[in-house]
């Protein structure tokens, strides 16, 4: 006689909110998880770069060297070093330990937009509104690109990198997937500007936003539209959209103060996340768990699917084992 399997857990949704964080740093033009999920960046209009303890919502230290808003930022895999780009055309390599600039890259003619560390730390990519991609070195004496992507139309909104793949996203409406190891360029056309790219865990899928108000699942190797995400507002603010950590649904930003969260294969509204009344500007899903982080103005709030235990109850607890 064969068992029933047992039904598979719903997967859950990062739905209580865990803490709030005041970043006292302007605007928070983005947030994001280091690569482990214990630390957050945000990325301040009054331009500094920040790292906080998620778990406590502290502050562990502020990065300061550029001249203009911060847009975005990344840590390295080991969690040595931060990059960071502004509208002040710069990127910065920072050393997390002391706080101080390793180098500051010039060479965009425009504001930089994104930007993103490869597998191993040792190139930074950074996408600007002057259309181009560039690559550096970041062990490197020379402080030249050691590549220029220049194939985009119009300014470069967003960049993913995975292995050997590179992911962009432009205002002209096209997504480009580069193999940097067959030398190879993709493109698919979506007749909006794209605001924000993703590469799907298992690497099969890219997702991208656009000022259409719509999210698309698309197949990375044929460009089949897989899936369209829509509700949410998203027409004049570059928002993040992002996948969560198992794949299982589509999240994104939108301008009327909610975070939409979509079941990846059916396409449906599984949350509305009310996050307060003004635009969501990023958003940030945790490595492997079940945490959101998002910002609004001035602060960034952590979301998780379990109300966390406070001190007092976690004593009560232990009280009542002993």
């Amino acid at each position: 006689m064969s068992f029933p399997q047992p039904k598979p857990e719903v997967p859950q949704l990062p739905q209580n909110l865990l803490r709030t964080i005041d970043c006292q740093q302007g605007a928070v033009r983005a947030v994001r998880f280091n690569a482990d999920g214990n630390y957050l960046l945000s990325c301040g209009s009054d331009k500094s770069l920040k790292l906080w303890s998620v778990s406590r919502g502290t502050l562990l230290k502020t990065y300061s060297g550029h001249g203009y808003e911060v847009l975005d930022a990344d840590g390295s895999y080991d969690n040595s070093q931060l990059c960071s780009c502004s509208s002040d055309k710069t990127v910065i390599l920072w050393d997390v330990a002391t706080g101080q600039v390793t180098r500051k890259l010039r060479g965009h003619a425009g504001k930089v937009n994104c930007v993103q560390f490869n597998e191993e730390a040792t190139v930074i990519l950074s996408g600007s509104i002057d259309g181009t991609v560039r690559c550096w070195d970041t062990r490197s004496r020379k402080f030249d690109p050691i590549q220029i992507l220049d194939e985009a139309q119009d300014g470069v909104s967003s960049l993913k990198v995975s292995e050997h793949e590179l992911l962009t996203g432009s205002v002209d409406g096209r997504v480009r997937r580069y193999d940097l190891r067959m030398g190879q360029l993709h493109v698919d056309f979506i007749n909006s500007p794209i605001t924000c790219v993703c590469f799907s865990a298992d690497g099969q899928c890219t997702l991208t936003s656009s000022l259409d108000s719509t999210v698309r699942l698309l197949d990375k190797s044929t460009g089949e539209m897989l899936g369209e995400y829509t509700g949410h507002k998203m027409k004049g603010y570059k928002l993040d959209c992002c996948l969560s950590s198992k794949d299982t649904h589509v999240l994104s930003c939108s301008e009327d103060g909610h975070v939409y969260c979509w079941d990846l294969v059916e396409g449906s509204l599984m949350l509305k996340l009310p996050v307060g009344k003004a635009v969501v500007q990023s958003l940030s899903f945790h490595p492997s768990e079940t945490r959101l982080l998002t910002a609004m103005e001035g602060r960034v709030q952590v979301w998780g699917a379990e109300p966390e235990e406070t001190e007092e109850e976690v004593v009560v607890v232990q009280q009542e084992k002993a």
